[in-house]
């Protein structure tokens, strides 16, 4: 049990959440909506893993636009880090570290085989800023990406021209440092946290994000819902689902989200088909913050917050999902029935 309780409320005919500090979170219409999306969301990417085909829902929303995953482990990228970068290669935590945050500092596959396909399995021992360096200009003139556009990734003080050498120096320095042996014997992921925020260029919610991606593997076995930081767009979320929090920190708004989920749910009448019996978690939470920040600009326009007003990405079914591979240490299962791949209607819940 949890020692951060909320309690649902109804004053003046308004629901209303006490949180166990005495605060009262008063929630727009946008909650229920912070709910619905989540477990329609998450139908989809059941229906998307089982091979059935689209259209796998019926919200027009979201066979428009693209959204992440409800839960941060499934998204593609993760999916390709946690089984092809952080479970493949030497286990040491010297090298796990090197090649999470190499993956990272760029988070896009294609950086990363461009890489493999030059100097084969990534790794410390062999790393060279100027061959890498090398190897990504080449890249750049010939019209190539290196980033991902997921987030916007500073550029570290080093001084070189280009972005990319001064991640390559930075990560250069990490591993002087001896970070990897410093996180792997963090006490906490808060610490492992400010451990990464004390680089140049990481800010909080890189350091949140690297923090978590490290806590994939073996050299780090926190729960994740011992800490969580709110990123810009989760905190516009926050700003639409509660018209009041009362002053709280927007992270502990997110964690008195996350003690709602079950509760929440049962009360829209939603039967959430989680990860394999993974609950939501501080880190997913905060995710469908910033999700349904996005997905209320379309479905509900009157919510105003300081920031964009419409989506940019739209969506089309494209590549088939790859199986599903977790961190062995969640004692994850997907299963794949018969049952599953014709489909289990009444689930769903636009």
């Amino acid at each position: 049990m949890s020692p951060y309780r909320v309690s649902a409320l109804r004053l003046g005919g308004h629901r209303e959440f006490r949180v166990s500090s005495g605060k009262i979170l008063r929630p727009t219409g946008v909650l229920d909506t912070y709910w619905r999306f989540a477990c329609e969301r998450q139908e989809v990417f059941h229906k998307r893993v089982c091979g059935l085909p689209p259209p796998w829902t019926n919200d027009t929303i979201l066979r428009s636009y693209r959204f992440t995953n409800v839960y941060r482990a499934s998204d593609r990228v993760s999916q390709y880090l946690i089984r092809r970068v952080i479970y493949e290669g030497d286990q040491s935590e010297e090298e796990i570290f090197f090649r999470t945050l190499l993956f990272k500092l760029f988070n896009r596959i294609e950086t990363w085989e461009l890489l493999q396909d030059r100097f084969g399995p990534i790794s410390w021992r062999t790393f060279d800023v100027n061959r890498y360096d090398g190897v990504l200009k080449r890249s750049l003139r010939g019209g190539g990406k290196l980033y991902s556009a997921a987030y916007i990734m500073p550029c570290p003080p080093f001084g070189a021209r280009r972005k990319h050498t001064n991640h390559l120096i930075l990560i250069n320095q990490m591993m002087k440092d001896r970070l990897p042996f410093r996180v792997a014997s963090a006490r906490s992921m808060s610490h492992v946290y400010q451990l990464l925020r004390s680089y140049p260029s990481l800010g909080e919610f890189l350091a949140y994000q690297f923090a978590i991606d490290l806590n994939y593997s073996a050299i780090m076995n926190f729960s994740e819902m011992d800490f969580v930081v709110a990123g810009p767009g989760a905190r516009s979320g926050i700003r639409k689902v509660f018209s009041d929090t009362a002053g709280l920190r927007e992270e502990d708004v997110i964690r008195a989200v996350a003690e709602l989920a079950d509760q929440e749910f049962a009360r829209l009448g939603l039967v959430f088909r989680s990860l394999w019996g993974r609950r939501l978690q501080l880190i997913d939470c905060q995710n469908l913050f910033c999700e349904v920040d996005k997905y209320a600009r379309v479905a509900h326009p009157e919510v105003l917050s300081a920031g964009r007003t419409r989506i940019k990405q739209r969506f089309s079914a494209g590549r088939p999902s790859a199986p599903q591979w977790y961190p062995p240490k969640w004692r994850l299962y997907p299963s794949h029935s018969e049952k599953e791949k014709r489909g289990r209607d009444g689930f769903s819940s636009p």
